[in-house]
């Protein structure tokens, strides 16, 4: 009897142990990062809680959407509404200022995600804006107003199919590819889908038209972008430590043509328009997030990823810290030589690159 028992807790211990390393490794426990500093680093001011997403406007204008309240994460002002900032990274000093919403909107639920800009051919710039009012999933479209540095409120769009909306990317003034990083919207069915590591995320595409699911199968997806020439989608698998490559078909279809493994659980991306580089960010050891103690914070990693559809694409390491500068990183996009980097619930930082 005795070594049946013994078996039986063998093959439990043998049955858990892949399953919980699988985890551990998932959220970092076990890695650790030199840190790496590219130029003259500072902390933007006016960004004290988030700076999750950047969208940057070809004319150097930064949309940064700032307070995400999201499960299982630190909330530092878990009573301030969220906010989108602008910043001007043509200035020699970056600072953010607060975009004033218009009369409407309900501020007060304000919790925004992922955004997205499109700018129409008469210059019309419009913001798609993921948001999680009351923990719920909407987008909402706005007009950029830039001489009143405002944002004027158009619609909100619901559907049942983008029901954990993550990220997105604008395909027109009223259409868009949007991620969904869990399948489940019941609260523990999402923590169970995650540490089970079930494949269940997808991209939906969106348009007055037509609504529909175009790929699934992937582990938590996050950031979503568009390839300079506009034929392919990147995506962000962070369970899965990928970026998948996906050809857009006429149908709006996506077709993975390839996926690249990265040693960093990948957030949001962002496409440089002048190299086609993916610059992408991550909180190495993302634990620390789902244990947060500010004695001993959540690091940050920022990577480039060059020539991501040849054969030999290129991966550099870019920043990492330890979180006693910057905690738990969601982006990184570039515009000349500037280095931006956001964070879920934290400051945000601009480098000069090759300055130091």
């Amino acid at each position: 009897m005795r070594k049946m028992m013994l078996a039986l807790l063998v093959g439990l211990l043998a049955l858990f142990a892949r399953p919980f390393l699988d985890i551990c490794n998932k959220i970092g426990v076990f890695k650790d990062l030199a840190e790496i500093e590219p130029g003259n680093c500072h902390l933007i001011k006016g960004i004290e809680y988030g700076s999750e997403d950047i969208s940057i406007l070809p004319g150097g204008l930064a949309l940064i959407s700032s307070g995400l309240k999201y499960p299982m994460l630190p909330k530092l002002a878990p009573d301030q509404p969220g906010q989108i900032f602008l910043v001007d990274l043509n200035k020699p000093t970056l600072r953010a200022e607060e975009l004033r919403i218009s009369r409407g909107f309900d501020v007060e639920s304000f919790n925004p995600h992922g955004l997205s800009t499109y700018v129409e051919e008469d210059g019309t710039i419009l913001v798609f804006v993921v948001n999680h009012p009351n923990y719920d999933s909407t987008v909402e479209l706005f007009k950029f107003e830039e001489e009143h540095h405002s944002l004027t409120h158009l619609k909100t769009i619901r559907h049942n199919l983008l029901n954990n909306v993550n990220d997105i990317i604008a395909m027109s003034s009223h259409s868009f590819y949007a991620t969904n990083d869990h399948y489940y919207s019941n609260h523990y069915l999402k923590i169970l889908e995650f540490f089970l590591g079930l494949s269940l995320s997808n991209v939906v595409y969106y348009s007055p038209f037509e609504v529909k699911v175009v790929a699934t199968g992937y582990g938590f997806l996050n950031g979503i972008d568009i390839s300079v020439d506009g034929k392919y989608i990147f995506l962000a698998e962070t369970a899965g430590r990928r970026i998948q490559v996906m050809k857009i078909n006429p149908n709006h279809i996506l077709i993975q043509i390839k996926s690249l493994t990265v040693e960093m659980a990948p957030d949001n991306l962002e496409v440089d328009p002048k190299t086609g580089d993916i610059w992408t960010s991550g909180c190495w050891n993302a634990w620390k997030m789902l244990l947060y103690n500010p004695e001993n914070p959540p690091g940050s990693e920022a990577i480039r990823i060059e020539n991501i559809l040849s054969k030999d694409p290129k991966v550099t390491q870019v920043y990492v810290n330890n979180g006693t500068v910057l905690q738990g990183t969601s982006v990184a996009a570039v515009y000349k030589d500037i280095l931006l980097i956001g964070t879920i619930f934290h400051k945000a930082l601009y480098c000069e690159l090759g300055r130091s």
